[in-house]
């Protein structure tokens, strides 16, 4: 619900490349790569040294799979092997260098694209989404876009934006993916209204102490083309809010 910036991935490609990048640049210039050795297995009877070696190779990979996706394992073991033993390389280091950026680059590429589209497809689905449920019973639309259902409506105090709240929400996206909820942390939140996103905000303070809403939040007045680590760019999204308390009071110092 918080305005949180989308996780690039550029930059976990950035730092893998910079990682093998500086790898390459210390290894000699202008010979062949070594053959593959055959692989040694490793077993909890390994020695300490085997399975250092192991580990370190095993948590690099997971680390940079999803940043470097299509390595060729077999030449890079080749020239991990070469470079840690102080072998001539088989590319000049200008070579190696021009190689990685111009990896990076491309990589850089399918991902904007990759993104460009993601948002596309979601912006669709979701205009697509609010355009039907807008006829539905008991939902109604806001001059922003906001759509709102009344499932109980409350009695109490409604929120202003320098208001605190205590409320019970879930949040989903339209295929039904649950990506937040304080029932299943197994207690109400509590914020401050003036910190949610605008479509949260804005619902917040059509509620009333009591009161029990669905909340169907366009992409432009939630988190947009940026998204964030559980939302794609450009999601519509559905939160069930319970207002709970307006101002809840503090919980005592224990004595």
């Amino acid at each position: 619900m918080k305005k949180l910036h989308t996780p690039v991935r550029l930059l976990a490609l950035s730092l893998s490349v910079a990682l093998f990048a500086t790898g390459c640049a210390n290894a000699n210039n202008d010979s062949s790569a070594s053959a593959k050795p055959a692989a040694t297995a490793v077993t909890e009877q390994s020695s300490d040294l085997e399975k250092v070696g192991y580990s370190l190779g095993y948590m690099m990979a997971e680390s940079n799979k999803e940043a470097i996706n299509d390595l060729d394992i077999d030449t890079f073991e080749a020239g991990f092997r070469d470079g840690y033993e102080g072998k001539e390389s088989a590319l000049t280091k200008e070579q190696m260098e021009a190689v990685l950026l111009s990896y990076q680059e491309k990589k850089q590429a399918e991902l904007t694209q990759e993104l460009q589209d993601m948002a596309a497809n979601n912006k669709a689905a979701g205009e697509k989404f609010l355009a039907e449920n807008a006829k539905k019973e008991g939902v109604k639309t806001t001059d922003s876009g906001l759509q709102y259902k009344v499932l109980k409506e409350g009695t109490g105090a409604s929120p202003k934006t320098d208001d605190i709240v205590q409320v019970q929400y879930e949040g989903k996206l339209l295929d039904g993916t649950v990506f937040d909820s304080s029932y299943e942390r197994g207690e109400p939140a509590i914020f401050a209204v003036k910190d949610m996103i605008p479509g949260f905000k804005e619902g917040l303070e059509l509620m009333k102490e009591g009161g029990k809403y669905e909340l169907f939040i366009p992409s432009d007045i939630a988190y947009g083309e940026a998204g964030n680590p559980a939302i794609e760019p450009n999601s519509t999204l559905i939160f069930t809010v319970e207002m709970q308390k307006v101002n809840p009071q503090p919980p005592q110092s224990a004595q």
